[in-house]
């Protein structure tokens, strides 16, 4: 019996003795004992299958499967397909009706609900990138679908969201980098019930990163590398059971790596930043890290493709934020009185507000045409940084003019708008973490 067998048998036992007592009932508390049983038993089972998984392939490919590009446009069409129309309603009533709700106390306790992680899980958000060979959604790569889920699932909570998301980056880097070995071994785990967390480590601790310099190195060993370095605000490192790590191979340049986290020198610790605070960022730490030579995702190609559809992805949720703090803005400054009328009578809060609207258009145009031209295979290097530079000044400034619409009810925990002005600064700074 291993450690995780005996672990849940002793949690059993303990169980099945606090049922029985008679105390529960004297002291009237059952019910509660009882419902706190069962979300126990709910997670520690989770839990346990999650510590006990061991990643294996259940059948081998003859070659990689692949998402189909979709066809060229002939034109340029910001108009939703039929299906991401629905995308967009049934993720964008998600984000309203539980991940709002859900959002101030999540940053509080500086985690997410496994109930909304689960939910998330069941709504497919992880195998929006898996081929439908290996029980993917959708048979169309589309970076395009990728980057409106993003913006729809923000629109409720930036840091729930970029939690949500950690699992999708990785499964999406399998489906489009991966090799036959890889994608067989990790991708149905990604397809299944449970869903592992996993998340893509690019960021490095440092003033100014340069995501096309890292300090993270690998070196050929024997058949395989070693890695040594350090990942910085990694979504659920504590939790992650598989991480795709960039570091700088020796003699070649920046590289993928699937690494699982039960690998011998691989350690983690919690790393809470002022925003996004509901993803459990944490700091990886790689010690003389060996894996084996099918541990290499792509080349430096695939990771510069890599680090571009991340800032897309990161475009994706700064619109999406940004919108929730409009919508949230609109009916506040039409109702809010001062000097005996709605303060959106005055014209320097009309004019606000306005230039608000204008400029999350202009940050959404530039994010949906990096994505159309990531579906069309075009070069990323200046439509993407485009897209990011736009988000990450246009979308501080909305979450710094909503706290400063909102007056002293801006500064305080009351209303949203201070949590989305911390959050929305991660957006020009953060590397890797999400991918469309």
């Amino acid at each position: 019996m291993n450690l995780t067998e005996r672990g849940t048998s002793a949690g059993l036992r303990a169980l099945s003795r606090m049922a029985s007592s008679g105390l529960l009932d004297r002291l009237g508390v059952r019910e509660h004992a009882e419902r706190l049983v069962h979300r126990g038993t709910r997670d520690g089972f989770r839990a346990a299958n999650a510590a006990g998984r061991r990643f294996a392939a259940a059948r081998r490919l003859a070659r990689p499967a692949r998402q189909q590009r979709p066809r060229p446009a002939t034109a340029f069409d910001l108009e939703p397909t039929e299906e991401q129309a629905m995308l967009i309603d049934s993720f964008g009533d998600y984000a309203a009706n539980v991940l709002r709700p859900a959002a101030r106390e999540a940053d509080a306790a500086c985690s997410a609900p496994e109930e909304i992680l689960a939910r998330s899980a069941e709504l497919g958000i992880a195998v929006l990138g898996v081929p439908e060979e290996l029980g993917g959604a959708v048979a169309e790569r589309s970076a395009v679908t990728s980057a409106l889920v993003t913006e729809a699932l923000a629109s409720g909570d930036m840091g729930l969201a970029f939690a949500a998301l950690a699992p999708a980056a990785v499964s999406t880097a399998l489906g489009l980098w991966g090799d036959a070995d890889q994608q067989a071994t990790y991708l149905p785990s990604f397809a299944g019930d449970e869903v592992p967390a996993a998340a893509l480590a690019i960021h490095e601790p440092g003033a100014v990163f340069d995501p096309f310099a890292l300090a993270t190195t690998a070196r050929a060993d024997g058949d395989g590398f070693v890695i040594d370095g350090v990942k910085a605000l990694v979504p659920r490192a504590d939790a992650a059971e598989l991480f795709v790590i960039a570091a700088a191979l020796e003699g070649e340049g920046p590289t993928l790596f699937v690494v699982e986290a039960a690998t011998g020198g691989l350690g983690v610790r919690d790393e809470p930043a002022i925003g996004l605070r509901a993803a459990a960022t944490g700091r990886v730490r790689l010690d003389g890290v060996g894996v084996g030579p099918g541990a290499r995702l792509g080349g430096p190609g695939e990771y510069a493709d890599c680090v571009r559809l991340g800032r897309i992805a990161w475009a994706a949720m700064s619109v999406g934020t940004s919108q929730g703090a409009l919508d949230f803005l609109i009916p506040y400054v039409n109702e809010r009185r001062a000097f005996g009328e709605p303060i959106s009578h005055r014209q320097a809060v009309a004019f606000n507000m306005s230039d608000l609207a204008i400029e999350i258009e202009g940050m959404r145009l530039a994010t949906y045409r990096a994505a159309a031209l990531a579906d069309r295979g075009a070069d990323l290097a200046r439509p993407a940084a485009i897209a990011r530079r736009l988000a990450a000044a246009k979308g501080m400034k909305v979450g710094s003019d909503a706290v400063g619409l909102l007056g002293g009810h801006g500064y305080v925990k009351e209303h949203p708008v201070e949590r989305w002005y911390r959050d929305l600064r991660a957006a020009g700074v953060l590397e890797g973490g999400l991918l469309v």
